[in-house]
């Protein structure tokens, strides 16, 4: 699995750019962009959208022949004809970050079993940390509870784990295409064992790769899910030559150059 990274910055970020580059998506793409509200929110979802078809043209696919669809739960998958091997993607984002995990399409077609979250390390403004993981504690396990509110740690550690566990849960969902409504109590990422269960059992057949970005400004850290089958199951940072991180302007520059 690699992982890309764009970072965004919405000051950054001119209004003529996002409106060269929307016309690299197909108008189903287009449609749901023009959804959203805000400007900001329109952008995230266009790079999201860019991040495959950028990869596919590195593939030497033109942008004419690259076709996409989501599975029932709306996870979107590649259905380029004359992709061999197959291509597996995820995209997920959060604030100042737009992050695709991809690997190629082993298990679980058409969407294949691939997922990533990625995550800003921050608390809601007004609120403690204590209240905040009140607030989602029916997710976690009473050994992830303990492990993030452990007496004998600083605050910014205890955040860490926090959002170590909550990207993986995440992640594994994802790459499950199961939507929401899944009970993330049933998945326990113990971060100080890095062991992960499912149902109480090892996670079986996963690889879960953990990275982090950027290299400064606010920290983010994300979890890239994959199954790959057989009876292991493996938990590791991701390497560094499988992580690449791009500005927001420069990566749609050359999209706009490469597909325009």
């Amino acid at each position: 699995m690699q992982v890309w990274n764009v970072l965004y910055d919405p000051l950054d970020f001119p209004d003529s750019l996002y409106r060269s580059a929307l016309p690299l998506v197909d108008q189903t793409a287009q449609s749901k962009i023009n959804r959203f509200h805000r400007r900001e929110d329109a952008c995230r979802s266009l790079i999201g959208n860019l991040l495959p078809r950028v990869l596919l043209k590195k593939r030497g696919v033109v942008k004419e022949a690259m076709t996409f669809a989501a599975t029932e739960t709306g996870k979107p998958y590649c259905t380029t004809p004359g992709i061999d091997p197959p291509l597996a993607f995820n995209v997920s984002h959060d604030q100042g970050v737009i992050a695709m995990a991809f690997g190629t399409g082993d298990l679980g077609p058409p969407a294949f079993h691939i997922g990533v979250d990625v995550m800003q390390l921050r608390i809601p403004p007004r609120t403690t940390f204590t209240q905040f993981v009140d607030s989602v504690s029916s997710q976690l396990t009473a050994r992830e509870k303990n492990i993030i509110l452990a007496a004998d740690i600083p605050e910014e550690e205890a955040i860490r784990r926090f959002y170590w566990i909550w990207t993986l849960k995440e992640a594994y969902t994802k790459a499950l295409g199961i939507g929401l409504g899944f009970d993330f109590k049933r998945i326990e990422y113990d971060v100080l064992q890095e062991k992960v269960t499912i149902d109480g059992e090892p996670a079986r057949g996963w690889q879960f790769l953990k990275f982090e970005v950027p290299p400064s400004g606010p920290k983010y850290v994300g979890v890239a899910a994959k199954f790959m089958g057989g009876r292991g199951a493996s938990i590791s940072d991701l390497s560094e030559g499988c992580l690449v991180c791009y500005d927001a302007v420069s990566f749609v520059n050359r999209a706009i150059e490469e597909m325009g």
